[in-house]
């Protein structure tokens, strides 16, 4: 079957070559490296309140403007760093938003510190097994699920920023905690299969 007649999830804009890059190389692959989960924790965090395509355009941007996503470069980001971030086109200029990057690399280290790594911490709330789901299509699957409620709350607690219910299982399906491509989607049973998942 060529790329074109491949069938994805019906979320997907196919008309977006990057987009389709992204659903065919990366959602929903697990990812077990600390420095791409802080990558994605940041650009999830970024998202809210905007489609995640808004996000995806300036990802390159994203990349720049913090340092790499080295998080112990972030995590020294200081009022000056921030002020000039305000200024760059390349990503989305929200005080908020930046202020909670900075403060959730320190916060990510701690828990570097605490668990050896952040993706022993965030792998334990799914028992380091992925929650492969069974969606006929994108309206079925959910916006959060009782373990992006105990993940939140527990970065919360933490002192993270910008981590609700909502953005926590968009993460969840993005690094591989959650398997939601959808039953007919070739992408789902390729990940099933070269993860092991049940």
């Amino acid at each position: 079957m060529s790329e074109e007649n491949l069938c994805r999830c019906s979320w997907l804009d196919t008309s977006k070559p990057d987009y389709v890059a992204y659903h065919d190389d990366e959602w929903g692959v697990p990812v077990y490296d600390d420095q791409k989960l802080f990558e994605y924790l940041t650009l999830e965090s970024a998202q809210a309140g905007l489609s995640w395509y808004t996000i995806l355009k300036r990802r390159e941007g994203y990349r720049k403007a913090f340092a790499d996503f080295d998080v112990k470069a972030v995590a020294l980001f200081t009022d000056d760093t921030v002020e000039a971030l305000l200024l760059n086109s390349d990503i989305v200029r929200h005080r908020g938003k930046i202020t909670a990057t900075i403060n959730n690399a320190k916060r990510f280290i701690d828990i570097q510190n605490e668990f050896g790594s952040f993706s022993d911490y965030m792998w334990s709330f799914v028992d380091h097994k992925t929650i492969v789901n069974h969606w006929k299509s994108a309206e079925e699957s959910p916006a959060t699920s009782k373990e992006s409620d105990a993940w939140s709350k527990d970065l919360k607690k933490r002192g993270f920023k910008f981590v609700g219910s909502t953005i926590c299982y968009a993460h969840m399906q993005a690094c591989g905690m959650v398997n939601d491509h959808s039953n007919d989607c070739y992408k789902r049973s390729q990940i099933i299969a070269q993860f092991q998942q049940g």
